[in-house]
């Protein structure tokens, strides 16, 4: 399964969120530490910058090819900085059938909203639901689609469901987002497990969801996601443990002080300065990360230089 990091916070060299690390965006591509998989499939980023010329606008990066192997990544990465970054490594099926080009790397970004896309997850038979769900779609994000992928799709639905940008809003078009799926997927048949694990980001802020549905459609899911990992206990089924497994939040200040590592200093409620967004623990020490369970949303902004957050549970 893909790999997602999201960043609020001062402005800080992009090498020290992606490049410098052990545990690294670029390094989990070759060895995430809760996945066997390697992430081959392409890697990019979204970043804004005061410094930047257009300073409203994300500066884009995609490389259709595996992290570790970017021979430009270690030219471009170390002479940017930036104050909200969402990057992503991009894992796919294993056949000739997955399309490897710079259209179909995370993260997505559309004329017409303030928010960018990446996701670890998938939505099975997306192009025949497609029947069902393009009524939901507006033609002004259809006509900016360019690649072949079901998180671009799922992008554009989840835009024109968007009631505003509010927090609240923003968790109602999740909601609603999953329940035209599930609709979708009843009326043609074609129920299937749905992982929708997705890092909304805007400058200044990051929405976190962690939520699908079962192999039957069903949004009640439940169980151990570690009990699920293949084991000797005769409960394997590792597409549910993926499902079901948290996703991960660490919020802290003085960040640029841990050279080459995600480490911060604990900070009292409101007076945290950064915050990040990410499929796994990034520290040795992963207790200081709040976990964001299967059926919750994160908020996390930054205002006057500090980090407000809340965790909701979605109505499914």
């Amino acid at each position: 399964m893909c790999r997602v990091l999201a960043y609020i916070g001062p402005e800080i060299p992009l090498e020290s969120l992606l490049l410098e690390p052990e545990n690294s965006l670029v390094n989990q591509s070759l060895d995430p530490e809760l996945h066997p998989h390697l992430q081959l499939a392409g890697w990019g980023f979204g970043a804004w910058s005061e410094h930047f010329l257009r300073p409203e606008e994300p500066l884009l990066y995609h490389r259709p090819k595996a992290a570790f192997y970017d021979d430009n990544a270690k030219g471009v990465i170390p002479s940017l900085q930036a104050s909200t970054v969402l990057a992503h490594v991009r894992a796919s099926g294993y056949h000739s059938g997955v399309v490897q080009t710079d259209e179909n790397c995370h993260p997505f970004s559309f004329d017409g909203t303030p928010w960018i896309i990446a996701q670890n997850g998938a939505l099975p038979n997306w192009r025949l639901l497609q029947r069902e769900l393009l009524v939901h779609c507006e033609d002004r994000y259809l006509r900016q689609m360019r690649g072949t992928t079901d998180t671009e799709f799922l992008y554009v639905l989840l835009l024109s469901l968007l009631g505003g940008d509010s927090n609240e809003e923003v968790q109602k078009g999740f909601e609603k987002l999953l329940e035209v799926i599930v609709k979708a997927m009843k009326k043609l048949d074609l129920a299937a497990l749905t992982k929708l694990k997705i890092a909304l980001v805007a400058p200044n802020r990051i929405i976190g969801v962690n939520y699908g549905c079962g192999h039957d459609g069903e949004a009640d899911v439940a169980g151990n996601w570690k009990e699920l990992r293949p084991s000797a206990t005769g409960k394997d089924d590792m597409a549910l443990s993926m499902l079901l497994e948290p996703m991960y939040v660490l919020t802290g200040k003085n960040f640029r002080n841990y050279a080459k590592s995600y480490e911060v200093d604990d900070a009292p409620e409101g007076e945290a300065t950064s915050a990040i967004f990410s499929s796994e623990p990034l520290t040795e020490d992963g207790d200081a990360w709040l976990k964001v369970e299967f059926g919750e949303i994160v908020a996390l902004e930054r205002k006057a230089g500090k980090i407000s957050g809340t965790v909701s549970k979605l109505k499914m």
